[in-house]
């Protein structure tokens, strides 16, 4: 089952994701897509490995998204990506113009042929105004679309605001 938590900054999606992969009462495997590029970066992450269950395993992989789910998924685990909109970041900023209709198609196309419990944590971008620069603007246009596709696909969807998660999709909580 694959779940899709969306939410703004700092509304409690990573947290949810964190109880849901808990109660799942599976293995679980975290990976991470953050490519930590500053200092405060690097202690977000630092904080974050703390705050984690020590038997959680660690995967960190910040462009083959698919891949990673693909050699990680297993009946007896739960997956939880932390987060999608970081692995899009990292994929827009390669030199590949190709990385992210390549990586985003894989994504899609494994992501229903996995066995196991998948959580997906991703920021909603499109609540505010439209980004002024062009690579912002790519970047909550590409997020929208993704996000789309995925709630299509995925047998839940729950949107956090405030802590408080709603699901959009699929059975209720």
């Amino acid at each position: 089952m694959a779940e899709l938590i969306l939410g703004g900054a700092r509304s409690g999606k990573s947290r949810y994701a964190e109880q849901r992969a808990t109660e799942s009462g599976l293995d679980v495997v975290y990976i991470a897509t953050c490519l930590p590029r500053d200092e405060e970066m690097r202690e977000r992450v630092e904080r974050h490995r703390h705050q984690r269950p020590a038997d959680w395993a660690l995967v960190e992989e910040p462009l083959a998204l698919a891949r990673a789910l693909a050699e990680q998924a297993r009946a007896d685990r739960c997956l939880l990506v932390d987060c999608l909109t970081l692995w899009l970041s990292n994929l827009l900023l390669t030199d590949d113009p190709q990385a992210w209709v390549r990586e985003r198609s894989a994504l899609l196309d494994v992501l229903t042929t996995l066995p196991g419990r998948i959580l997906l944590v991703s920021n909603e971008t499109g609540l505010g105004v439209v980004p002024m620069g062009e690579l912002t603007r790519r970047f909550v246009d590409e997020a929208g679309w993704l996000h789309q596709a995925l709630a299509a696909t995925c047998e839940r969807v729950v949107f956090c605001v405030a802590g408080l998660p709603q699901v959009l999709k699929g059975e209720k909580l």
